[in-house]
């Protein structure tokens, strides 16, 4: 009984460990309730990895319930993997749309955003307007402080189209929007 302790600790590193890619510290999001749930990869995920390219490190896809401790162990990771030029993508689920980030081992970094859920899902992706960052909220983005914009379909990079919120703004609320 006195080596428990040890066991469950050697267990648990494993398993974190096991989740992990080679490179930069990944997060460990496997067990958290605040992660996103294990599941196949969807549009979103798909298009990240595609950008990054083999062997990057996924630093998580993180919810809205994400804690600034998990907010940043994924945004060192995206960071130091962006300034070591190591491949990598981080996600992060809202209500009513993902967005994520991804760098190449080029150092060059893209953007993904789907709004909606399931195969009616709107996904825009396409190069970063902006250096990589930390925004208010603790996500990584790359849009310029105040920018989040949904790349093609008739909008600009780095605006906002009118009734959509800014998942990168302090809060889940558009801050923008009128009150009724």
């Amino acid at each position: 009984m006195k080596n428990f302790p040890v066991t469950l600790v050697l267990a648990l590193s494993c398993l974190v460990a096991c989740n992990k890619s080679a490179g930069p510290a990944a997060s460990s999001s496997a067990s958290s309730s605040a992660t996103s749930s294990a599941k196949s990869p969807d549009a979103v995920q798909q298009k990240l990895q595609e950008y990054s390219g083999t062997g990057a490190t996924d630093c998580g896809r993180l919810n809205v319930q994400a804690t600034a401790d998990q907010s940043k162990t994924a945004g060192d990771c995206a960071m130091q993997a962006s300034q070591t030029k190591h491949p990598f993508y981080v996600a992060y689920d809202m209500p009513g749309m993902a967005v994520g980030v991804a760098g190449n081992a080029d150092g060059k970094l893209f953007t993904v955003q789907s709004q909606g859920s399931g195969p009616s899902a709107a996904l825009t992706s396409g190069d970063c307007p902006s250096h990589l960052r930390i925004a208010s909220s603790g996500r990584v983005t790359c849009f310029a402080p105040g920018d989040m914009g949904s790349i093609g379909a008739g909008h600009t990079a780095g605006s906002i189209p009118p009734g959509m919120a800014n998942p990168h703004a302090t809060g889940s609320a558009n801050p923008h929007a009128t009150p009724k």
